[in-house]
Formats: C-alpha cells, structure tokens, sequence
C-alpha cells in the first residue's frame, strides 16, 4: 500500500488538550516542512456556529441531525489557514469567540456529530504533505498517519496561553473564567464515549509547558524522517 511519504509528503497528526499549542505549532511546523495545515477544530467551530445561529438544543437530537444533513460544510487548506465554509458562506473570521469555543466543546462530544463531520476530514487521507491537529487525528481520523504527536501541557500554562489569545482576538474574558473554560472541556474531551482525547499508542508525547514554539518544533522535526 503506498505511504503519504511516497506521494506528496507526510501526514502528520498533532493532538492534545485546549491551550496546549497545537495550532500555532502545527502552523510553525507546517510552514517549516512547506506543507499544509488542517485545523480539524475549525469544523466543531462551524458546527457550533451553525447550531448557534439556529437556536437548536444540543440535546434536541433530531433536530440536531436534521440540521447538520441540512448543511454543507466545507474546508480547504490555503497557505497556512484552514478556510471553513457553510454552504459555500466562509465564516472563519467568525469562530473564535469563547462562546463558539464552549459551544464547540459541547457539539464535539456527540457522537453524530464526529461521524457528521469524520469524511470531511478523512478526505484529506489522500494527500500527503499535510500537519493536521486537532484532538482524534492519531486515534481515529488518521490512524495510518506516517508521524503522530500529542502535546500537553500543565492547565496554569495553558489558561494563561488561552487567555491571551481571547484578548489579542477582541473577545476580554477573565483568567478564573478561562480557567473553567479549560477545565470544561478537558473533562469533556476525556469522557466522550466516541473518540476520547488520548494519545494514540504510537504518538510522540512532548510537553510544551516551559518550551517556546521553536523548541517544540526542534523537537518534532527530530522524529521526522529526513529532518532531524
């Protein structure tokens, strides 16, 4: 069977918990191996935008798929940014909010929900040359990926990394208030019963607690072949 690294690059995974650094070290990496980045979040993102703009119960599940067969959701991958679309309507700009993010951690913890959106993101199986982050692409959306990482670190670093992004995107928010928006969805990441956030067997588990974005990528490209 032919590899991602015998068509047009690797397929590397990154997951791990909220705040832990994953889409600014995938973009690092990404732009350092001269591949794309894909942000599997943005489409729970989508999810929570659609399902927020309809005014629907997340525990309303019949009307929680019929809304998401109603949709079309789309992302393509364009130098460095994963470009997230409703029927054919971008909306990237407009997923960042902590409201999304909490709503997000909600959708992303049912199961329809991962097997609404599970094709979308396999697709990109066919393609090489890709680092995809997110919090099952080692485990369940990529299990076949050539180089798999997941990257923790400890919860003050990461609600203070959480927190500054909130502030740099024009959303202020408390760091007690970040804090429990952390919490919250590490505890519903674990449990989920389809696709609980872990490490998958044979992922590089690097913590990035008192490391800057440079180090974590010196890290990772040791463990990719020919990049060391």
């Amino acid at each position: 069977m032919e590899t991602f690294a015998q068509r047009r690059g690797f397929l590397i995974t990154i997951d791990g918990p909220a705040g832990a650094g994953k889409s600014t070290t995938a973009r690092a990496l990404a732009s350092r191996l001269g591949y794309a980045y894909l942000d599997t979040g943005a489409l729970y993102r989508a999810v929570a935008w659609v399902v927020r703009r309809a005014g629907i119960d997340c525990a309303d599940v019949e009307a929680m798929e019929t809304l998401l067969s109603s949709v079309d959701f789309h992302v393509s991958l364009d130098e460095g940014v994963t470009r997230t679309f409703i029927d054919k309507k971008e909306i990237t700009g407009q997923l960042r909010s902590p409201e999304i993010s909490r709503l997000a951690s909600t959708v992303a913890a049912l199961p329809y929900v991962r097997d609404r959106l599970l094709p979308i993101q396999a697709r990109f199986s066919r393609e090489g040359g890709i680092v995809a982050e997110g919090r099952d692409m080692g485990t369940r959306v990529f299990p076949e990926a050539d180089v798999k990482f997941f990257l923790e670190a400890d919860l003050e670093t990461r609600t203070a990394r959480r927190h500054r992004e909130a502030v740099r995107d024009g959303h202020p928010e408390t760091q007690p208030d970040t804090r429990r928006a952390i919490e919250e969805r590490d505890a519903n990441d674990r449990s989920r019963a389809t696709a609980p956030l872990k490490p998958a067997g044979d992922a590089v588990v690097i913590d990035s607690s008192s490391l800057t974005v440079e180090q974590v990528v010196e890290r990772m490209l040791a463990w990719i072949p020919g990049h060391s």
